[in-house]
């Protein structure tokens, strides 16, 4: 994971301001804030409004507002295991799904669902789409907090709509030509193994799914392996039509690492043999200004909230980005995927 100093932005105070009660008067909701777009906060307007089954008979409205928002927040309707987490994905989606072709360290608590990234808590990491450096990926994310950390630890989320809106038509133009070229190294001593990254100890079955979705394998000594995989830039949502700027060629970039790491790294590694890296989609290296450029353009999008036990963020993966602010104290932050798409399918 790509991690940087918090964006110095802050967010402003906010104003809790009701914009609409449902007909059956058991939930309002409203924005978290008046200076962004998302996330749009859903809260029961009576006691004992159960939220799986409410979510399922209102299924379709609430679709229709998280491609109209990019997020939804669920606060205040109980929710206290891991169990009934997996019952709201399930009322929201077809389920949660596995998680393949790995970039991060989590742990598996139950069925599909896991842990968000298990990564030093002093570290923030730098917002992304979930699996955007996949060939497969989710539509859908889903994230509950079991128990919010004592100080920080926020998910901090931003509108892919705002991210492309703050990048040039030249770098724009330029990514949608050339797309971006993914490299990723495995058993060198850092990052994922490729045993975890593809949950399997078999090559054969490595490069059976590489082959499947457009992945090249190279074989190193010492049971070390190199993937590389082009993918686009923007791609259309399947479900609103639009364009989105949809890809991990910030996040995967040494150059988003903090210096600390990043000069440990490149002291020992080319930038080919870098845990992970990306490129042009043509292999030409992505200029320094470029990626200053889309760094800002992701950290001025962003809007912070801080968790409350129970809360349940659900997040349409194309049209918003999130991350992870550094925290103290426990802190319990559950996540699951759903809706696997092809990026070939979205391509634009």
């Amino acid at each position: 994971m790509s991690i940087v100093p918090p964006s110095p932005r802050a967010l402003g105070a906010v104003r809790r301001k009701a914009m609409n009660v449902s007909e059956q008067q058991l939930v309002t909701e409203r924005l978290l804030s008046p200076d962004h777009a998302l996330p749009l906060v859903i809260e029961p307007a009576v006691s004992g409004v159960d939220l799986v089954a409410w979510a399922a008979r209102e299924r379709e409205s609430l679709e229709k507002k998280l491609l109209q928002y990019g997020a939804l927040l669920f606060r205040g309707f109980n929710v206290t295991s891991v169990e009934q987490f997996d019952q709201v994905i399930a009322a929201l989606s077809p389920g949660a799904l596995e998680y393949m072709f790995r970039a991060s360290p989590r742990t598996r608590v139950g069925g599909n669902i896991y842990t968000s990234t298990d990564y030093p808590a002093d570290q923030m990491i730098f917002p992304h789409n979930e699996h955007s450096y996949s060939p497969r990926f989710p539509l859908r994310l889903f994230f509950y907090c079991h128990l919010p950390s004592e100080t920080g630890g926020e998910t901090p989320i931003g509108s892919t709509r705002a991210v492309k809106a703050r990048i040039s038509p030249q770098i724009e133009a330029r990514f949608r030509e050339k797309g971006v070229l993914y490299v990723r190294n495995y058993g060198d001593g850092f990052g994922l193994p490729w045993q975890t990254v593809f949950q399997s100890e078999d090559r054969g079955e490595v490069e059976a799914y590489c082959a499947s979705v457009g992945i090249e394998v190279e074989w190193k000594d010492n049971n070390r392996l190199r993937t590389r995989q082009r993918g686009p830039a923007v791609v259309r949502h399947p479900r609103t039509g639009e364009e989105v700027w949809f890809n991990h060629a910030t996040f995967f970039h040494i150059s988003t690492l903090p210096e600390r790491i990043r000069d440990s790294l490149q002291s020992n590694f080319n930038d080919l043999d870098l845990p992970t890296n990306t490129f042009y989609g043509d292999g030409e290296p992505i200029e320094p200004q470029v990626l200053e450029s889309l760094r800002a353009a992701y950290l001025n999008s962003l809007v912070r909230f801080s968790w409350q036990q129970g809360d349940v963020l659900f997040i349409d993966n194309m049209l918003a980005v999130h991350g992870r602010e550094p925290f103290t104290g426990k802190r319990a932050i559950m996540t699951g995927m759903a809706e696997a798409l092809l990026s070939s399918d979205v391509a634009v």
